[in-house]
């Protein structure tokens, strides 16, 4: 799913906890996520002179791997050559603010990496929409943007072969989680630290004269 590359970049193990186990649980923060994306997710098509909507577009990138669905996509007029042709404009709702990571850029680069699939032309840039402040921000598909999505991609391949959930690696952001309950981090990163040391011991016991003590 796109929308799974945001929890990858947040987290592997939240990925995982979702993706793998199955687990969900809503908090604050994923309900007025989804009060926001209720109001942009009406299906219905807006033409203006110079700019058509179209909301809840089904998307797929079979190159990736990739499925889901675009909050907006707008279709702007451009008149170059002589021809109309109205080039894809992608926009991500989303109810916070602006993160500190590159999660949201990431979704919406996804979603623009099925379009130029689907529809075989450039999609070079859209923009998220946050809900605090209420305004756009502009986000263009850079190469490098790009790029992370194609391994974020392949990332997500590895840890489904693997059928292993990530352990846990502690931080402020978790609190924002609505699975930390499920992942109990502090607890789980403390106990795979200590067979982390029990295993090391052992090692440098064996790596001495006369083996294990």
């Amino acid at each position: 799913m796109i929308s799974s590359l945001q929890h990858l970049v947040f987290c592997e193990r939240q990925w995982a906890l979702i993706f793998v186990e199955r687990q969900w649980r809503d908090n604050v923060l994923t309900i007025e996520g989804k009060q926001l994306h209720e109001r942009a997710d009406s299906k219905e098509i807006e033409n203006r002179p110079e700019v058509r909507i179209v909301r809840t577009l089904r998307l797929r990138s079979l190159e990736l791997g990739l499925s889901g669905i675009a909050d907006v996509i707008e279709f702007h007029r451009n008149g170059e050559s002589g021809k109309d042709r109205w080039l894809p404009f992608p926009v991500e709702y989303k109810h916070g603010r602006e993160r500190p990571d590159i999660a949201d850029e990431v979704q919406l680069c996804a979603q623009a990496l099925c379009l130029e699939e689907m529809l075989q032309t450039d999609v070079p840039r859209g923009a998220i929409f946050y809900g605090q402040p209420r305004r756009r921000m502009p986000v263009e598909f850079t190469p490098e943007l790009r790029t992370t999505v194609k391994k974020l991609c392949e990332r997500v391949r590895e840890l489904i072969k693997s059928g292993v959930t990530p352990p846990p690696k502690y931080s402020k952001h978790c609190s924002n989680c609505s699975l930390v309950d499920e992942c109990v981090p502090q607890i789980v990163e403390k106990r795979h630290a200590a067979l982390y040391v029990e295993k090391l011991l052992i090692e440098i016991r064996r790596s001495m004269p006369g083996g294990l003590h």
